[in-house]
C-alpha cells in the first residue's frame, strides 16, 4: 500500500514538472488566461501576456472532426477584425473521439494547405481529463473562471476573453465563428473602452 502511495506521489510531481513551463512565471498567481506562458506549435515559448490589451478567442481544434470546417469560419472573422485587435488562439487537443491524432507538424501543414490558417496556433495540448494543460485548467476550473466554467464538451468549444485578459463568453462546437451570437459579442468587445 505504501508502494502505491508512494508511486502515486511520484506521478503527480512528474505531471506537474512535465506542465511546469505551461505555468506562469513568476507571481504564482494567475488571475487571466492571458498569464500562461505555453508552447506555440512550432516549439518555441509563446507569452499569451503580449494578447493583453486585445480580445481573444481561444478554441479547442482538431483536424478530423465534424466541425474541423469551422477553421474557414475562424480565419474569416480573425482577417475581418484582426486590423482592430482581435486575435484567435488555436489549441489543437485529442480528447475527442481522437479527432487530432497528427503531430504539430503534420497540424500545421493540413491548417495552411486546407484552410490558409493564419491565426497563432499552440502546441497540441490535453483540454479535460486528468492532463490537462493549465490554460485549460484555468479557463474550466470554476474558481478561476466561476461565470463560464465547465468541462469542455467538444472539439472546437471558444472562450472569449476581453481586452482585460477576463473570460466574457462560452460558446459551445455548434457555435459558427460567423454566427450573429459570436460576432455580435466579440464586436461588442472590440468597441468596449
Amino acid at each position: 500500500m505504501k508502494a502505491l502511495l508512494l508511486v502515486a506521489v511520484a506521478m503527480v510531481f512528474a505531471s506537474a514538472a512535465c506542465n511546469a513551463e505551461d505555468k506562469p512565471k513568476g507571481d504564482p498567481k494567475v488571475t487571466s488566461p492571458l498569464d500562461f506562458k505555453v508552447s506555440g506549435i512550432d516549439g518555441k515559448e509563446v507569452d499569451l501576456s503580449k494578447y493583453k490589451g486585445k480580445v481573444v478567442l481561444f478554441v479547442n481544434v482538431a483536424s478530423q472532426c465534424g466541425y474541423t470546417k469551422q477553421y474557414t469560419g475562424l480565419q474569416a472573422i480573425y482577417k475581418k477584425y484582426e486590423k482592430d485587435g482581435f486575435v484567435i488562439v488555436g489549441v489543437p487537443a485529442n480528447n475527442f473521439g481522437s479527432q487530432e491524432p497528427g503531430t504539430n507538424e503534420e497540424i500545421v501543414e493540413f491548417c495552411s494547405s486546407k484552410y490558409s490558417v493564419t491565426f497563432p496556433m499552440l502546441a497540441k495540448v490535453s483540454v479535460k481529463g486528468d492532463d490537462k494543460s493549465p490554460l485549460y485548467t484555468f479557463l474550466t476550473s470554476k474558481d478561476t473562471n466561476p461565470k463560464f466554467a465547465g468541462e469542455i464538451g467538444w472539439n472546437f468549444e471558444k472562450f472569449l476573453i476581453n481586452k482585460k485578459g477576463e473570460v466574457v463568453g462560452k460558446f459551445k462546437s455548434g457555435v459558427a465563428p460567423d454566427s450573429d451570437e459570436l460576432t455580435k459579442a466579440i464586436k461588442a468587445e472590440l468597441d468596449a473602452k
